[in-house]
């Protein structure tokens, strides 16, 4: 029986080996084929979990950072926020002076409008031309408004470069060349 007990172990380790043997080959061919991927991979997986950690951690962190600093300096924060709001009181004031003089300036506008509609109208009604009275109108407003506005000038007559009856395509009085019209008919060319 010794013997035949030693035969079966022997057999059952021989199998145990062989089934080592085939495990250690099977994990030698992976590596062999796919170590250089496997090695990448892990790598790769490696770097993501640090990137992962310390935005956990910069977040805990930054989230009781401003919590401790609003518990240690109150006074500054409430400071900083009156600060804010009279900044923000002080552009909407100007905001709304730029807003009051745009309409002023907007009132004067139509006023102005109103007041050359009106004279023209009383000017039509005159039998006289409105164009006339709305220059002279404009004249009285400018010098009021700056003493020291420039007379107009004005043009002295000046001698036309050509004669009143020049057409260059006529003919007549241009000298020597003169336009023609072309051929009519089919072309030469062919």
């Amino acid at each position: 029986m010794g013997l035949g007990g030693t035969e079966g172990d022997e057999a059952e380790l021989e199998r145990g080996l062989g089934g080592a043997e085939l495990l250690r080959h099977a994990v030698g061919s992976l590596l062999s084929n796919y170590g250089w991927y496997i090695l990448l991979g892990c790598v790769v997986i490696y770097v993501i979990v640090q990137k992962i950690s310390q935005s956990l951690a910069a977040r805990r962190g930054g989230r009781a950072g401003a919590v401790d600093a609003a518990d240690i300096e109150p006074d500054l924060v409430v400071r900083r926020q009156e600060a804010l709001a009279a900044a923000r009181l002080r552009m909407q004031e100007e905001l709304n002076a730029q807003a009051e003089r745009y309409k002023e300036k907007q009132r004067q506008l139509e006023e102005e409008k109103r007041r050359q509609k009106i004279a023209m109208w009383e000017s039509m009604q005159e039998g006289k031309s409105y164009k006339g009275n709305l220059k002279l109108s404009q004249q009285e407003v400018e010098p009021g408004a700056s003493t020291s506005a420039a007379v107009p000038k004005s043009k002295p007559n000046k001698k036309p470069l050509r004669g009143g009856g020049y057409n260059p395509l006529s003919g007549e009085g241009g000298g020597t060349c003169s336009w023609r019209p072309g051929r009519r008919g089919p072309s030469a060319g062919g």
